[in-house]
């Protein structure tokens, strides 16, 4: 029996899945000792926990409601985390000209309400000023002293779009240095995986079908990277025979048309979130010519008639 065959013996996966962040997270981890993987489990679990506390918008004095409730009145001080998570989200507004933008927090949810059947689009000039708030320009930034400050009264900024990618690369980062040598973190479907199964192969993730008519549409070897997807299959609204996405472009305000869903592929699972929702906001040509510009980042998109595009550097297996 060869050596690695015999490092095999005894592998198992452990799971276990529960609600943080208001999403359903999965931890995998492969050990051949379940109270020592439930036990790293445990952790990966606080840690995510306690970005939640950092990050959320559903608790008064979490750090981003600090930073909202003093919108146009003073700078904030905020951990070193929250403020390069800050830096890295604007910089992704940058590079894709604004369609990804921490700032969408103030929105006006009383226009869209993707729970109930929305039977027509809200009017063109009331969309827009309900955007009017958002813009990554009017996020300041002080290195020295650590703050942030939102330009306008009333401006929010919410980590939807990048905190659960940045929690699951975290938890990761955690169980790598505890000694997981192989495991997943999933966090409602933005995943990010290292090592390989109980049986030595490659962890592999199938692209979902929009339509459900067919159990996936494709799969794809992901060993050591991430990958996240947005799809408009489980929320939207279909107004005179079109489907309208639950993603709001953050320019117009109102739901982007066109994309079903995009996976966007790379090494870490905070790039692949944040980048899965503009895409979608920029289009199929618009956004394939962005991540092909990209070292390391791959896409696949799916569009309201069922094509599939894929960046240049894929490789799938149908």
């Amino acid at each position: 029996m060869g050596t690695n065959t015999a490092a095999l013996v005894g592998l198992k996966s452990f799971k276990r899945g529960l609600r943080l962040m208001g999403n359903h997270f999965e931890f995998t981890v492969v050990s051949d000792d379940e109270k020592w993987a439930q036990s790293r489990i445990d952790d990966a679990i606080a840690e995510v926990q306690r970005i939640e506390a950092l990050l959320t918008t559903f608790k008064d004095d979490s750090q981003t409601n600090q930073i909202n409730h003093n919108a146009g009145i003073t700078p904030v001080q905020v951990d070193p985390e929250v403020f390069d998570l800050i830096e890295r989200s604007v910089k992704i507004s940058h590079l894709t000209q604004g369609a990804f933008d921490i700032t969408y927090g103030s929105i006006d949810k009383s226009l869209w309400n993707f729970d109930v059947n929305i039977k027509q689009l809200p009017d063109a000039e009331l969309a827009k000023a309900s955007v009017r708030l958002i813009n990554y320009q009017n996020v300041v930034l002080d290195r020295q002293n650590r703050t942030v400050l939102l330009k306008e009264p009333g401006m929010r900024i919410g980590f939807g779009g990048i905190g659960k990618g940045y929690a699951a690369d975290q938890a990761k980062q955690l169980l790598q240095k505890a000694g997981v040598k192989s495991g997943i973190v999933n966090a409602a479907g933005d995943l990010v995986t290292w090592g390989t199964q109980p049986d030595g192969k490659s962890w592999t993730v199938a692209i979902a079908d929009p339509n459900r008519q067919v159990p996936y549409f494709s799969k794809l070897n992901i060993g050591n990277t991430a990958i996240a997807t947005s799809g408009n299959y489980e929320k939207y609204a279909m107004i005179d025979g079109k489907r309208y996405s639950h993603t709001i472009d953050p320019k117009t305000g109102l739901p982007v048309t066109g994309i079903k869903s995009v996976s966007i592929i790379c090494p870490s699972a905070e790039l692949a979130d944040a980048l899965a929702t503009p895409v979608t906001v920029m289009g199929v040509k618009v956004g394939l010519d962005l991540i092909n510009q990209l070292k390391g980042v791959a896409c696949l998109i799916i569009d309201d008639h069922d094509q599939l595009y894929t960046s240049k550097n894929i490789n799938l297996h149908q």
